[in-house]
């Protein structure tokens, strides 16, 4: 066995003692009485709306939850005398929190699918909530970083929504109109991820659907970067090594 099958095995079980899987289960159900309550022919564009917001916050959060448990039983310590590779046990960290995501995600789409109407690409969705769940999971060790405690994440967590989140939100209602306004967001990682999203339900051109993934996929690969630079800083500030 691998060590980096041991380790993601390891995250699922403490996601398990954590209570973050069922946590996913019980924001699945929350999301389900909200699309219960539309009384609309086709819920498909509030799927969306509700998987993009999902996947930003909730990979995020997630990340910070697991970290600040482990911090709190001395597992970060640990790491300074294991044979533990840094991009190993970030890697199994962010594959588990997919997991989390898909877990989520996979049940408010049974239910839209069998008892409301909805059309969207499966293979699409999955391939989105990789991608934007990745890149956000990543987003979270940074935040996380830089907080001292969990509380001060969610802070963080909560800044990060204000800045980049909300302003798709403006331009998805159409609160805020305007080509340069439209412009700007392109520059947004949330904007992509609303891009790929989006795009499950079709009708959007395909070279913004493959920007908004090269996009993401890059940004991923930069912030991976970071993540591993700041990781030892990280566990020796916690850890009081």
């Amino acid at each position: 066995m691998t060590a980096f099958l041991v380790l993601f095995l390891g995250e699922m079980q403490r996601m398990q003692k954590y209570h973050i899987l069922t946590a996913s289960v019980i924001v699945s159900f929350f999301w389900i009485g909200m699309l219960h309550l539309i009384e609309v022919p086709d819920i498909t564009a509030f799927f969306m709306i509700l998987v993009f917001f999902d996947i930003v916050s909730m990979a995020i959060v997630m990340i910070g939850v697991t970290v600040f448990f482990e911090k709190q039983e001395g597992v970060l310590k640990s790491i300074f005398v294991s044979p533990v590779n840094r991009l190993e046990f970030l890697s199994s960290k962010t594959i588990a929190n997919l997991i989390s995501n898909l877990l989520t995600i996979g049940i408010v789409y049974l239910y839209a699918l069998f008892f409301q109407d909805i059309g969207i690409n499966v293979i699409g969705l999955f391939l989105a909530i990789i991608l934007i769940g990745t890149f956000h999971s990543l987003v979270g060790f940074l935040i996380v970083y830089r907080s001292n405690d969990f509380t001060e994440m969610l802070i963080g967590m909560m800044k990060y929504i204000i800045v980049f989140t909300l302003p798709i939100a403006f331009d998805e209602f159409g609160l805020i109109t305007g080509e340069l306004y439209s412009n700007i967001l392109f520059l947004l990682p949330t904007k992509a991820s609303s891009t790929l999203i989006n795009a499950t339900a079709g009708g959007l051109d395909t070279g913004e659907i493959v920007l908004s993934a090269i996009y993401l996929l890059i940004g991923s690969l930069i912030l991976a970067y970071f993540v591993n630079k700041g990781f030892r800083k990280f566990v020796i500030r916690e850890s009081g090594v």
